[in-house]
């Protein structure tokens, strides 16, 4: 499981030292692909298959999942980090999430978050104030 709060620094090559508390999880490979909110979606290579599998599973006649499908496959991007932990992240992914120097790399369960650490901190403060909402329709019954 991948928990906390990590801010890293892009270098002028495009890589990101992963948070050294990811690095075993993610040493056998990783995928990185556009996630929701403008931020990558980082997941291990296992985690990543069996998603692609379950898209798989969906019906073709299914609009939504040949449109999701598409997206989350023709933007992901695979490698195994190096031995300093390092991932390059290509400048059409940069692009998409806004990435400058200063990053935000979230543990976000299943999967990790790449951040540009400017639209991570305004996307805190949108969303704080839901944030207490939003717990009894995503945990039936709450905490």
């Amino acid at each position: 499981m991948f928990l906390g709060t990590h801010t890293p620094r892009l270098d002028d090559k495009g890589r990101l030292i992963l948070p050294a508390k990811f690095r075993d999880e993610l040493a056998g490979g990783v995928v990185i692909t556009k996630g929701q909110e403008r931020c990558l979606y980082v997941f291990p290579m296992p985690a990543f298959q069996r998603i692609a599998e379950q898209l798989r599973a969906q019906p073709m006649t299914s609009k939504a999942a040949r449109a999701y499908s598409r997206v989350f496959f023709a933007s992901a991007h695979d490698e195994v980090p190096d031995k300093q932990g390092r991932v390059t992240i290509p400048a059409h992914l940069r692009g998409y999430a806004a990435l400058d120097r200063d990053l935000v790399v979230i543990g976000a369960s299943t999967r990790v978050e790449i951040w540009d650490r400017a639209a991570w901190e305004s996307y805190l403060a949108e969303s704080e104030d839901e944030f207490a909402d939003i717990e009894e329709g995503v945990l039936p019954g709450g905490l």
